[in-house]
């Protein structure tokens, strides 16, 4: 029997890693790295037998090759839209940051596939907390998507890491 599957997608150095391991109470369930791109296939994580959370590689600005960049874009599409199981995407953005053209082509991509999506945005530590709760807001405003799409995440602090499991949780059994 094949489990659920949640993907969870990002620019290299968005903090995917670093998330997946609050998301789910483990030090290094995923290898946290000073060096962005490390993660160059894709990882899949299986959750308490239930279901699998899928890490794939970081897209747009990593320290490898651009022809090893190159590579990843069919296996991530690939993977998008040949999963069956696949239940769902979490998008990471960073706070400090507008969406890159990467960014606004894998969400794209994702509606055209009509995969749920959710938007993660992660370093909420890093700004004082209105600066980060105003970004928050204008990203999922800029993105055109609802509040509930759109969760404020710390994997320092573990700020959003229980909205973020809840809504995986909601990915995995289809609720709307």
């Amino acid at each position: 029997m094949s489990l659920p599957e949640v993907a969870f997608l990002g620019r290299s150095n968005v903090g995917k890693s670093a998330l997946l391991n609050r998301l789910v109470h483990r030090r290094a369930i995923a290898r946290v790295s000073r060096t962005p791109g490390r993660t160059q296939e894709i990882n899949f994580f299986r959750i308490n037998d239930a279901f699998v959370l899928a890490d794939l590689p970081g897209y747009g600005y990593a320290r490898v090759s651009r022809e090893r960049q190159a590579a990843w874009r069919p296996l991530i599409e690939g993977y998008l839209g040949n999963t069956a199981v696949l239940r769902g995407a979490v998008q990471l953005l960073d706070v400090r940051h507008e969406p890159t053209a990467d960014d606004l082509a894998m969400l794209a991509f994702l509606a055209a596939l009509e995969t749920p999506a959710l938007v993660v945005v992660t370093k909420i530590d890093k700004l004082a907390r209105k600066t980060a709760t105003d970004r928050v807001r204008a990203l999922g405003e800029s993105l055109s998507l609802d509040e509930s799409q759109v969760i404020a995440f710390s994997a320092v602090t573990g700020e959003g890491r229980d909205e973020l499991a809840a809504a995986v949780a909601a990915l995995v059994v289809g609720a709307p």
